[in-house]
């Protein structure tokens, strides 16, 4: 064969595999998530070599840099942590980008699907523990309306209290689609310790920088159900499972029948599997950490 003509077709093969490739959005988008974790990581190294370079004491340089290649080392298995459950996710999630169309028609001003209503004025009361720590939970549902692209979305006031300390400040916004679908828009966060804020890490809107909506309860539910409830890539990316449809659980606030139970992990807390039951006509009413056995349960509902 020509040389030339074996390169044109080496060429053509080449083409039409990378164009392949492209095409699988959610595999690329996962892995331009690894190089630039990874990147971050040679980043804050390469700072932390910097500052050890100005330690006088040899001893204590020596023992700064080792701490430094430690700190590589667990950043570099975080990357492939998450980038294991991204890959994971695509699997389910499919090639396809992910760019949902939202369409202010296509929303209605009440929230009432029957597994996660929200009505203006009714407040979610949840105690339980985490990580050991006694927690306390108050998600509160205001009269407030806050627009994002172009739709009138309900926001919620979501208080977070360990060990009676205020820990996380959150306003949630929400909207259901004419289909039933409860549509996550955003959230503005607040993690606080000792009474001052410490990270925003979470925030995100719909439509700034590339974040999107996602859905946080389905119309019709369906075991298998797998989707996004969120999306800001390093920011904000939370998956459903849809596992059960039927429990009966029992929480303080009493006992709840055809409950739906959905699985939930997210890339950026590789470690965490979080399953949540809600309850018809009521709500989230049990969180369960898979791994430690936590609970957070609903302990009574305020109307105001």
């Amino acid at each position: 064969m020509n040389f030339h003509v074996f390169m044109s077709l080496l060429f053509v093969s080449f083409t039409s595999l990378l164009a392949s490739a492209e095409t699988n959005f959610c595999q690329l988008t996962s892995q331009a998530a690894l190089t630039a974790c990874r990147s971050g990581g040679q980043g804050d190294y390469w700072v932390a070599i910097g500052k050890c370079d100005n330690l006088s004491d040899p001893a204590q340089q020596n023992a700064c840099k080792q701490q430094a290649s430690t700190d590589l080392n667990t950043a570099k298995q975080d990357c492939n942590d998450q980038f294991a459950v991204r890959q994971t996710a695509c699997q389910r999630l499919g090639d396809d980008p992910y760019d949902p169309v939202i369409n202010p028609a296509d929303f209605i001003s009440t929230i009432d699907n029957p597994y996660f209503p929200l009505a203006p004025g009714t407040t979610y009361i949840y105690d339980g523990t985490t990580g050991g720590a006694k927690v306390h939970v108050e998600f509160a549902v205001t009269r407030k309306r806050v627009k994002i692209l172009g739709v009138n979305t309900v926001e919620v006031h979501d208080k977070v209290f360990t060990d009676g300390a205020l820990t996380e400040d959150t306003l949630d916004w929400f909207a259901q689609d004419v289909r039933g679908n409860v549509w996550y828009f955003g959230e503005n966060t607040e993690e606080l310790i000792g009474g001052r804020p410490s990270s925003l890490a979470g925030t995100f809107t719909a439509g700034v920088n590339g974040a999107k909506a996602g859905i946080i309860m389905e119309a019709h539910s369906v075991i298998g159900d797998f989707y996004r409830q969120e999306f800001a890539l390093d920011e904000a990316e939370d998956f459903a499972d849809v596992k059960r449809l039927s429990d009966t659980i029992t929480v303080p606030a009493g006992k709840f029948t055809n409950c739906l139970r959905t699985d939930e992990t997210t890339p950026l807390e590789p470690s965490l599997h979080e399953a949540k039951w809600y309850a018809p006509g009521v709500g989230n009413i049990l969180t369960k950490d898979l791994v430690t056995g936590e609970t957070i349960k609903l302990t009574r509902i305020e109307h105001h």
